[in-house]
């Protein structure tokens, strides 16, 4: 079971590169003066297709890239390590329904932000340890949702805030929906636990157990009932009569001469 997680070079480098390019695209619109943003999903036009594709790279400013970046790097790593056979059909399959239904659904304007596969991630790796019920994938949900629980709030409407981007929670929500539905699709292995313990085993009878026979039927803890031991005799005897027969010698056997 042990063997199921394994420490590979892909747990740092796949996200360390996703962080790689996205801090690269947004520095070549600060170098070069490019606008990226005409590249997200515009919804419900065949030019917003093209944001499927591209939105998850594209940034509004420097405080949108950086809070996007420490997640997707912790999220990435962990989704690489516990589910590493399922981490780029994960990646590829999630950006591309996510911004799918954030195409058909969102509000006419362009959304952009790697934050859609983000809660992707956070969906996956929540639900997806719930269903094995592994107890390490169990606590790697319960540790996403302490630490990033925070985000289900922002699948919700907010309010326009006067001076700042809006919250794409459409993109948000298209991913936190999109990540259930992966576990649903993406199978997993079933993790079966060693049995460590007499108890554990299937062919386990309690009634063999000679711990288990020291309880009643009352669940009450009892001494053995102590069995009377047979003496052990270390010689025969016997009231029948014995007779005994001589038999004369009838070999025609030389007798030696004194």
């Amino acid at each position: 079971m042990d063997n199921d997680f394994k420490f590979t070079n892909a747990v740092i480098t796949l996200p360390l590169f996703s962080i790689i390019i996205i801090w690269f695209v947004f520095w070549l619109e600060i170098k070069f003066g490019f606008d990226f943003v005409q590249n997200g999903i515009y919804p419900r036009t065949l030019s917003g297709l093209q944001g499927i594709l591209f939105s998850p790279f594209i940034h509004a400013d420097l405080e949108h890239l950086y809070n996007n970046s420490l997640p997707l790097f912790a999220l990435l790593a962990a989704l690489q390590f516990f589910y590493r056979k399922q981490s780029i059909k994960v990646l590829f399959f999630g950006i591309a329904l996510s911004g799918a239904i954030t195409w058909l659904i969102a509000r006419d304007s362009y959304h952009i932000g790697a934050s859609g596969l983000i809660y992707v991630l956070f969906s996956f790796i929540f639900f997806k340890g719930i269903q094995t019920k592994h107890i390490r994938l169990a606590a790697l949900s319960l540790t996403v949702i302490v630490v990033y629980g925070g985000l289900v709030w922002y699948i919700f409407p907010t309010p326009a805030v006067l001076g700042k981007n809006s919250i794409s929670w459409e993109g948000h929500l298209s991913g936190l929906l999109t990540g259930f539905i992966l576990t649903l699709v993406l199978q997993t292995k079933e993790f079966k636990r060693i049995p460590k313990y007499e108890w554990e085993q299937p062919n386990y009878n309690p009634q063999d157990d000679k711990f288990m026979q020291r309880f009643d039927q009352e669940g009450n803890f009892t001494n053995l009932p102590i069995k009377e031991e047979l003496p052990i005799l270390t010689y025969y005897s016997s009231d029948v009569a014995v007779s005994y027969t001589i038999i004369p010698n009838e070999k025609n056997e030389l007798i030696p001469e004194s």
